[in-house]
């Protein structure tokens, strides 16, 4: 099994701060995780998760047009085993066998010295169709009441919030969990060390984002811990994405209008790195890339490289985002949590299996 070992950088940019009392669905705890080993363990925080934007750039021109320049990009990004334990018997059956389905997720723990606490604040399931002509990205509510498969540790087994799995059972319980309420078979995984987000946007040169409405940020990464947003476009630094993307609390919908936001800085990000002024400055690109690398992480049978060289094409105009169907928030017992329109959702991720994408785009809407 192919790891790459030593400590995720360690510094806290953007911790979330628990509420103090009966907290919305998006700021429910999660149970605590199980123990792990110390080689499977990872520092990761919450992330946008931009991989399949980078995924352009390491296909695009250049200097990266050198092929030994991107292996050697490839040889560094960190590997984990997403697939470990995933019963094969359990797992959905391929129906479109040329289109790709990547699990995107990014976690957050509140202690930064200890992986304790885990949990996914980011879910996006990746539809790349047969042709890769575009992609579909479904965001997945954290808090989405689910059925969580057991654990090869043996915690789950019952209905908790969809990010309950990863505390119980890292990445591969998120597979088993993800293709069970989906029906859709998981072919990769990706995650990206939210750590380095600040570089890659800053090596880009900031992006460009238009706010719809003013709001104030009162976990942001400026020392006073506040940052104000005006409505209207605007170019943002790594710091100022970072506290766009990850802002919950100001918003009556909680995590809803942070999906929004995550992806509209996505589609952003892409367009700035597929952008001429980024592709024609050697010295920038390489800023970015390797900024990029040093955040990624993928399961251990992924090639950036050659899907990178398949989705060369895409821009930002190429990307649906979506975000799974749901009846609102509720409380189930003592907690408070997203609850799916499964109806929908079944219409939705059979889309999606079988590659239907003008009926995944319908179903979405």
């Amino acid at each position: 099994m192919r790891q790459h070992h030593g400590d995720v950088e360690t510094e806290t940019l953007f911790l979330d701060r628990p509420p103090t009392a009966d907290p919305p669905a998006d700021g429910q705890p999660t149970p605590d995780p199980p123990a792990e080993s110390p080689r499977r363990r990872r520092r990761w925080r919450r992330t946008l998760l931009i991989t399949c934007l980078v995924l352009v750039v390491l296909g695009g021109g250049g200097m990266l047009a050198s092929g030994l320049y991107l292996r050697s990009v490839e040889s560094g990004i960190e590997r984990v085993d997403a697939f470990e334990g995933v019963p094969e018997e359990s797992r959905p059956q391929v129906v479109a066998k040329d289109a790709m389905n990547i699990m995107i997720l990014g976690s957050d723990s509140r202690d930064p010295e200890s992986s304790s606490g885990s949990r996914t604040d980011t879910i996006i399931l990746a539809h790349l169709p047969a042709d890769r002509s575009s992609a579909q990205l479904i965001s997945i509510p954290r808090d989405t009441w689910v059925n969580v498969p057991r654990s090869a540790q043996g915690r789950g087994g019952r209905d908790a919030k969809i990010n309950a799995a990863y505390a119980w059972g890292g990445v591969p319980l998120m597979v088993q969990t993800v293709e069970k309420f989906t029906d859709v078979r998981i072919d990769h995984v990706t995650m990206v060390d939210f750590a380095g987000f600040k570089e890659i946007v800053d090596a880009l040169g900031g992006i460009e984002i238009t706010v719809e409405k003013g709001f104030t940020s009162r976990h942001s990464l400026n020392p006073d811990g506040r940052r104000e947003f005006v409505a209207g476009k605007q170019t943002m630094d790594g710091s100022a994405a970072l506290d766009y993307a990850r802002e919950r609390y100001a918003f009556a919908d909680g995590d809803f209008t942070r999906i929004k936001h995550q992806q509209q800085v996505i589609k952003a990000i892409l367009d700035k790195a597929a952008s001429g002024g980024t592709l024609a400055s050697p010295p920038k690109l390489n800023s970015f890339v390797r900024a990029t690398a040093d955040a990624v992480a993928v399961d251990e049978s992924m090639s950036l490289l050659d899907l990178g060289m398949e989705l060369r094409h895409l821009r930002g105009g190429n990307l649906d985002f979506y975000t799974c169907p749901t009846k609102g928030t509720g409380r189930i017992g003592t907690e408070s949590v997203v609850l799916a329109d499964t109806a929908k959702a079944d219409k939705l991720f059979d889309a999606v299996r079988r590659d239907a994408v003008p009926e995944i785009q319908s179903a979405a809407k």
